[in-house]
């Protein structure tokens, strides 16, 4: 389970990085089914752009701790399914978007559970191994 935790972790900071790369880059051009939206919105776009690649800096950051702390991946996974629920409250209030949003939509609110469930694997593993090293190491000394 926590080497399961560390590459999810570790893919979605990746993920989020490219994104927000992608983002940061083209703009409103990076939105599927969307035109030019103008000088506005597309400065909006390229700031989430890199406030994304942030977040996903953040996952890396997360995915390289020993052990890989729990609170860091509920609170990332909460900022993520938080995004789900800002494209339902969209849904509720203009409509269904274009499909690769919807898919989007339902990769954010299923992923979030995932991360809630193996948040603490990488602690409680790390916790094993010292217990048992300690464990060795009494029983090298003869306690």
């Amino acid at each position: 389970m926590a080497r399961l935790l560390k590459w999810l972790v570790l893919a979605m900071g990746i993920a989020c990085v490219a994104i927000g790369a992608v983002h940061l880059v083209l703009g409103i051009d990076s939105v599927p089914g969307e035109g030019s939206a103008g000088a506005t919105v597309d400065s909006r776009e390229r700031y989430y752009g890199a406030i994304f690649l942030g977040y996903g800096l953040a996952w890396i950051w997360a995915a390289r701790q020993s052990p890989i702390s729990s609170r860091a991946v509920r609170w990332l996974a909460g900022i993520f399914l938080l995004g789900g629920v800002g494209r339902i409250l969209s849904v509720a209030l203009h409509g269904r978007p274009q499909w690769f949003q919807v898919a989007l939509t339902v990769i954010e609110l299923a992923v979030p559970p995932l991360y809630f469930w193996l948040s603490t694997a990488d602690e409680k593993a790390a916790a094993t191994r010292l217990r048992e090293a300690g464990e060795g190491s009494r029983d090298r000394v003869g306690v």
